[in-house]
């Protein structure tokens, strides 16, 4: 058998048709720009907003908008990096009353499947997953734009901008007396802002 494949040149085809598909499967990837990238977050606190930052994170990004099934994101945060401006609170947010940075060093979400809104608006569906619980989540996000990086030659600038909320007690962030109190609401609104660059 081995021997018509080869006489008859459907080998080379048929390898040929392997690596094409395979190509055909992987989105464009972009590298994050962590200098100009952000994940902030507001909650309140009796009737005022407290706003927040993570300051570190990391992530892989393969996303092209005409090939949606091959596109995959995974982004973590390491809990540690949590800033309120406010070290005391900061001090308490990693202990065990809410992240338990310690047990549970970072939060990661990992995407399952795009849908498209239209040409700039899109949802990602993934597991997110805080301390011990995962859960699945549906997070708008929208492009903001791509052009030509006019400092980098070659190289090229993705904008993508995600709003979404959640309920921090679904994740068992925040125990006793601050699951059951005003003091610190349940709802917590997170905006992420991305750059993203690749090569040509």
């Amino acid at each position: 058998m081995k021997a018509i494949i080869k006489k008859s040149g459907v080998f080379p085809y048929l390898l040929l048709m392997m690596v094409s598909t395979g190509q055909a499967q992987v989105a464009k990837e972009w590298t994050l720009d962590k200098a100009h990238t952000s994940v902030t977050f507001a909650v309140k606190h009796f009737f005022t907003t407290v706003n927040g930052n993570f300051t570190d994170y990391e992530g892989s990004f393969y996303f092209d908008p005409d090939k949606l099934s091959a596109s995959k994101f995974t982004f973590s945060i390491p809990v540690s990096s949590i800033n309120t401006n406010n070290k005391k609170r900061d001090a308490d947010l990693v202990s065990d009353n809410f992240f338990n940075a310690e047990k549970y060093p970072e939060i990661k979400f990992v995407s399952t499947k795009f849908e498209k809104k239209s040409d700039t608006e899109f949802i990602v569906h993934g597991d997110l997953s805080i301390k011990d619980v995962t859960k699945s989540v549906a997070i708008p996000f929208e492009i903001t734009g791509q052009m030509e990086h006019p400092m980098k030659k070659g190289t090229k600038i993705l904008g993508q901008a995600f709003k979404t909320s959640l309920n921090r007690t679904d994740y068992k962030v925040g125990t006793g007396n601050w699951a059951t109190t005003m003091v610190v609401g349940d709802n917590v609104d997170i905006e992420i802002n991305l750059e993203l660059n690749r090569k040509e």
